[in-house]
């Protein structure tokens, strides 16, 4: 089993704002956009380097979303960067007709999303952002687990031709993956390879399914732990292939049950490999004020509760 190193918690938010001004002095088209959320989503250096590319669109961020799609029809690359609550649910009547269905070359870029937010509480710890987001035709969705790849997945979004919704979130959290490691859109990475059972997370729950799986081979249990990095487009053939091998499956995500990966990885694995499965999710409830560690304890979305969910499947095989 491979051992994954803490080289130091750092926000995945920074990993944007890094990866941002790298994908800023590759391509001269590249372009950010903010409703008044500079500082928080790590745009300063951008703004700084590149002043006649940085839009402040205050707050506005229906608004922000039109002019960035006006841009991208001038073959601009716009990111816009607000709260993933600001992003996807309060102008998502604009992303739905001029990003999606005009499928313009706009990048959402949302931060603070999940409970992991912290003591903000429930109105800006978004839940349901990735069943808006997955919900567009065409809308690609990108939840990377630590600041190396989410700087990475950035550069990657400003590559590639399309909408994309990019999320990521406030709190420290441990940097573990390699700073030279490729991201690759549609990819779902392998993080430790197993036989007993698969754990599919996204996003901050990479970290803890890979806690997880270290406890559990103290006990015996052999869990592959797989990193769906890209939410869509699904890598469903690395999928079925785990599960195949494993027989049991636990998918562990900080979004709400309805419209997370769960649902998703359930209906694939429905249609071609059908194998016991258990979900650690929001489970439809509301946020609340806390630590990120107290919240993520609080709704079952830390590694003894993964560790746990495995358990009940292993046992279910």
């Amino acid at each position: 089993m491979k051992k994954y190193i803490d080289t130091g918690k750092i926000d995945t938010r920074s990993g944007f704002g890094a990866g941002l001004l790298e994908a800023g002095k590759q391509d001269s088209r590249v372009l950010a956009l903010t409703a008044d959320l500079k500082g928080s989503l790590k745009m300063d250096a951008f703004a700084k380097e590149f002043p006649e590319r940085f839009i402040q669109c205050g707050i506005a961020e229906a608004n922000m979303v039109g002019v960035a799609a006006g841009l991208a029809l001038t073959g601009k690359i716009p990111f816009c960067g607000s709260f993933a609550e600001f992003v996807s649910g309060r102008v998502y009547d604009q992303i739905r007709q001029e990003v999606g269905y005009g499928h313009t070359n706009v990048k959402l870029a949302s931060s603070h999303a999940g409970v992991t937010l912290g003591e903000d509480g429930a109105t800006h710890q978004t839940m349901e952002d990735v069943a808006l987001m997955r919900a567009i035709p065409g809308m690609v969705v990108i939840n990377p687990c630590d600041y190396n790849q989410t700087k990475n997945a950035t550069i990657a979004a400003a590559k590639y031709e399309g909408p994309v919704y990019l999320r990521f979130g406030r709190p420290s959290w441990p940097n573990f993956t390699g700073a030279d490691e490729p991201f690759e859109i549609g990819k779902a990475y392998v993080m430790n390879e197993g036989t007993d059972v698969t754990v599919v997370a996204s996003g901050h729950m990479v970290w803890e399914s890979l806690q997880a799986a270290e406890a559990l081979e103290a006990e015996g249990i052999s869990a592959e732990v797989i990193n769906l990095a890209t939410i869509k487009p699904l890598d469903e053939a690395t999928l079925t292939a785990s599960a195949a091998k494993t027989r049991c499956v636990v998918v562990a995500e900080e979004h709400n049950s309805a419209g997370g990966i769960g649902e998703l990885v359930a209906g694939v694995l429905a249609a071609s490999c059908p194998v016991p499965m258990e979900f650690i999710n929001g489970r439809d409830r509301w946020g609340q004020s806390g630590t990120p560690k107290e919240l993520l304890a609080a709704y079952g979305l830390d590694a003894a509760h993964i560790a746990e969910a495995v358990r009940k499947a292993v046992g279910r095989k």
